[in-house]
């Protein structure tokens, strides 16, 4: 019995527990129907009682064997050979289990290891073994389970309750999975950046010139003692990310979303706004290949045409160009609801008052929404700031401390990616200088997120 097929059986027991609970209780309801405040709940709500009680534990042990399960398996086969002949070493021992597992599923036809061929047999059996082991007990506790709960009904019981409460611990369990994931993420970048810290100066890191994170994999080795000066990173991505980007996409997102409030008609409004969202879809990475098979050259030209020979093909405007078209939607859809937000009363008012529907949008509508509008705009400015596709495709490696629009320039999640690309080792500086990089990015998009819900919090106007 495989994993896949043991979820199967476990979810169509749960669903036979459910219809028949449900129908005993509507026997048993029918039955009652007669007396006051015999019944408290509708069968489906018993249905789900039981189905609840089945699935659960059997769910439980099939998810604690996928996350454990591997574990034993390899104590299993390497178990199997001789003491002599088991690695020491985890990076032998993970090596051997590979080409076991590759023997096993068909996917390497020869094994470099002489040993792997003998144990890929104890590998499929331990995971047969295994997997039927795991299986059979969660139909066990379902079965328990369902019959526990099975025999719990009556008209006059709180099923209703009883599935609200496990409805709420499901969703406070939601909850800590994601604050504890958070936490993980945070607490990850701070080690690797402390390990990091202790090897290069946190002031060079913040304030130097100069990023070039080639160390020396010898001791007499020349010319790659590596500069970890983060600052042109932190310009390319603010450049690209909060400059460029933001004078495409807040002056065509703020006018879209003004013209599809108040001047769009309605049957016009139902076409126009899916298309405009629909820009929000589109994979980062078909943008990266638009800016650099279209855009960039097309900037290029126009820099050629104003006498800058010397232009690079990958540029920061080409990235921070389809970055602002990219991130239109965000600013569009914040703009769009807080402007719908504003009652139609202050609208009429100024147009009775003799105001021109320009004047009306200046004067009223945009400053009566102007919180959410600039909460939408930081929001925005994260989602660019955070953006990688568009610049590894379309802005280039070059970290360059420049201003200049049509040079190279590359942004901190670039670097980021191009650091831990490939085969690395995590104790040296050019490979922990990436978790330094993504606890500043990290620090960065928090702040932006934090003043915007700060700005719509105070400034945000409650209307009747």
């Amino acid at each position: 019995m495989t994993l896949l097929i043991a979820l199967l059986l476990v979810i169509g027991l749960a669903g036979f527990a459910y219809l028949a609970a449900r129908a005993r209780a509507g026997k048993m309801i029918v039955a009652a129907a007669g007396r006051f405040g015999a019944v408290h709940s509708r069968p489906v709500y018993h249905g789900a009682y039981v189905a609840v009680l089945a699935l659960a534990p059997a769910l439980i042990v099939l998810a604690g064997w996928s996350l454990v399960g591997e574990r034993w398996i390899e104590q299993q086969v390497v178990g199997a050979l001789p003491a002599a002949d088991q690695p020491v070493d985890k990076l032998d021992r993970a090596a051997l289990m590979n080409e076991v597992r590759g023997l096993v599923a068909g996917d390497l036809p020869q094994a470099f290891n002489p040993v792997a061929p003998k144990l890929a047999p104890v590998y499929a059996a331990a995971v047969a073994n295994g997997d039927l082991l795991a299986g059979a007990l969660a139909v066990a506790l379902l079965c328990g389970g369902g019959l526990w709960g099975y025999g719990r009904i009556r008209p006059d019981f709180r099923a209703r309750t009883a599935v609200e409460s496990q409805v709420q611990a499901v969703l406070l369990l939601a909850s800590v999975v994601a604050i504890l994931t958070t936490f993980g993420i945070v607490l990850s970048l701070i080690f690797e950046s402390i390990r990091f810290f202790g090897m290069v100066s946190p002031v060079e890191f913040l304030t130097g010139l100069q990023w070039s994170p080639q160390t020396a994999l010898r001791a007499d080795q020349v010319g790659s003692t590596g500069s970890f000066g983060a600052v042109p990173l932190f310009w390319g991505t603010i450049f690209i990310g909060a400059i460029i980007a933001m004078l495409v996409a807040i002056p065509l997102g703020l006018l879209s979303a003004i013209y599809l409030t108040q001047y769009a008609a309605p049957s016009l409004r139902r076409w126009l706004k899916p298309v405009l969202e629909l820009l929000a879809g589109v994979p980062t990475v078909v943008y990266g290949f638009f800016a650099a098979l279209t855009v960039a050259p097309l900037v290029r030209q126009l820099a050629v045409a104003i006498g800058m020979s010397d232009a690079s093909s990958d540029s920061a405007l080409a990235a921070g160009l389809v970055m602002g078209i990219m991130i239109i939607p965000f600013v569009s859809s914040m703009a769009d609801d807080s402007l719908t937000a504003v009652p139609r009363a202050m609208r009429d008012g100024s147009l009775a008052m003799g105001a021109t529907m320009s004047e009306t949008v200046k004067k009223v509508m945009v400053p009566a929404a102007l919180p959410g509008i600039v909460g939408g705009v930081l929001l925005a400015v994260s989602r660019a700031i955070g953006e990688t596709m568009i610049v590894v495709m379309a802005a280039g490696l070059a970290a360059n401390l420049t201003a200049n629009p049509f040079s190279s320039v590359t942004t901190v999640t670039t670097q980021i990616v191009a650091l831990l690309t490939g085969d690395q080792e995590f104790d040296s500086a050019k490979t922990l200088s990436a978790f330094a990089l993504g606890l500043v990015l990290f620090c960065m998009t928090l702040v932006l997120n934090i003043y915007a819900l700060a700005v719509v919090k105070r400034y945000r106007e409650a209307y009747e």
